[in-house]
């Protein structure tokens, strides 16, 4: 448990961080939290970067960006509560049923689009759109996720 919030099992990881399924005991809504150990992050000089990471989370709240809620920390990690999306990957999705449709493509480029559109908008540039940052939801709808790589030019 970690603060108002139940941890699951584990969902993904990578490199720095483990993603956890959790739920928020106060409202039941289903949670990623995103854990990171904070002596790697000092070991890999990757302060600045995580920083940057949920500084820019907060700046681009927008429907096709996976919605940062809270950060979190404890002496030894920080947690990083973000949107559950529960459709998996843009890219497992092309590697189980093939190529999409053209309705399909038409639709995540547009989501797509828009929602980088709004990232520039406020200077922030991903820098690592690939399929498998693009998240789909329960309706099919495409989020943007990792930000870990993103340049926020207003920062540096």
């Amino acid at each position: 448990r970690v603060g108002k919030y139940e941890v699951g099992r584990t969902i993904g990881e990578g490199t720095f961080a483990k993603v956890k399924f959790a739920q928020n005991t106060e409202t039941g809504e289903s949670v990623a939290m995103k854990v990171l150990d904070r002596s790697s992050i000092l070991k890999h000089k990757m302060v600045d970067q995580i920083k940057r990471e949920i500084s820019i989370m907060k700046l681009v709240r927008h429907p096709n960006v996976v919605r940062l809620y809270e950060v979190l920390a404890s002496r030894k990690k920080i947690f990083i509560i973000l949107e559950f999306i529960t459709g998996g990957e843009l890219f497992d999705k092309i590697i189980r049923h093939g190529r999409l449709s053209e309705a399909d493509a038409r639709k995540y480029f547009q989501q797509l689009i828009d929602g980088v559109d709004f990232c520039h908008s406020k200077g922030v540039y991903h820098r690592d759109l690939k399929p498998e940052n693009l998240l789909l939801d329960s309706q099919g709808n495409l989020k943007i996720s990792d930000f870990g790589l993103s340049a926020w030019p207003a920062q540096v």
